[in-house]
């Protein structure tokens, strides 16, 4: 081996790359006052999106934070494929630069299994734990539909078909008058996140149903009844795994925040409620 004095050792030094980068902190919603709440939100959604219509009330409680993915919001595109511990730590770390040293937690679709991996690998973060319309995994179907709603990004108009009927309860699309059912498909026709794609392939193949006995923080399910994006089947997985989960169920879709606001409203106020008694 040459002497670390050689041409050619100093040569290798020199051309030896620089270390990474670490990634751009996520932009974030930041509101209100007091102990900390962290949302983390859905695939293809944003912090705004999925949990805009909430944040008034729940920042009257809490010290609301609530980052986007990258690709989402106003989180730029990102390369690479994301993974579940990448979403968790990133989300603690926000948590971090605002100052929160413990939070109740919240997750949404996808979020709820980056909420269940938050829980389980920083423990003593964790406050307690709500999982919306949450994906558990292990489904064969739920990855599949993942796959065709990738699939389908450049085929905007099938896209927006197949969200009608899968992500939108039926007795809620069927209630809609004609007006507000082409003005829903119009809306849905929205330029897509960049990080769409990444994050229902992420969707599909989560699987956090071997960590949820171990979470040992007061957490409450909220099942949406006639979800056929996440279907009840898995809110279930994540209720019954979870050691003196509670569940709730919703009569929605998977857009309650759309669908049943006031009721959602509810729900969301009790668990921060609860957690002040905690």
């Amino acid at each position: 081996m040459p002497s670390t004095s050689t041409p050619l050792a100093r040569s290798a030094t020199s051309a030896r790359p620089a270390p990474l980068a670490q990634p751009a902190p996520l932009a974030r919603i930041v509101q209100g006052s007091g102990p900390g709440l962290l949302l983390a939100h859905g695939a293809g959604g944003s912090a705004r999106d999925n949990w805009g219509p909430l944040l008034p009330e729940l920042a009257a409680h809490r010290t609301v934070v609530a980052p986007d993915y990258p690709g989402s919001g106003n989180s730029p595109y990102e390369p690479g494929e994301r993974t579940l511990d990448e979403l968790a730590d990133r989300l603690v770390a926000t948590a971090d630069e605002e100052g929160l040293e413990t939070f109740d937690l919240a997750g949404y679709s996808l979020g709820a299994a980056v909420a269940v991996r938050i829980a389980t690998r920083h423990p003593g973060r964790v406050r307690s734990l709500l999982l919306l319309a949450g994906v558990a995994g292990g489904s064969a179907r739920t990855r599949m539909l993942s796959d065709l709603i990738v699939d389908l990004e450049e085929r905007p108009d099938d896209l927006v078909r197949l969200m009608l009927t899968v992500v939108f309860g039926g007795t809620w699309v069927d209630a809609l008058p004609a007006d507000q059912l082409a003005g829903l498909r119009e809306a849905l026709t929205s330029p897509l996140p960049s990080g769409f794609p990444q994050q229902f392939r992420l969707a599909g193949t989560v699987d956090v149903r071997a960590e949820l006995a171990a979470i040992a923080v007061p957490t409450l399910v909220v099942s949406t009844t006639e979800d056929m994006l996440v279907p009840p089947s898995q809110h279930r997985l994540l209720a019954e795994g979870i050691p003196g989960a509670r569940l709730v169920e919703l009569p929605s879709g998977h857009l309650p925040m759309v669908e049943v606001l006031p009721q959602l409203r509810d729900v969301v106020l009790e668990f921060v409620n609860g957690s002040d008694r905690g």
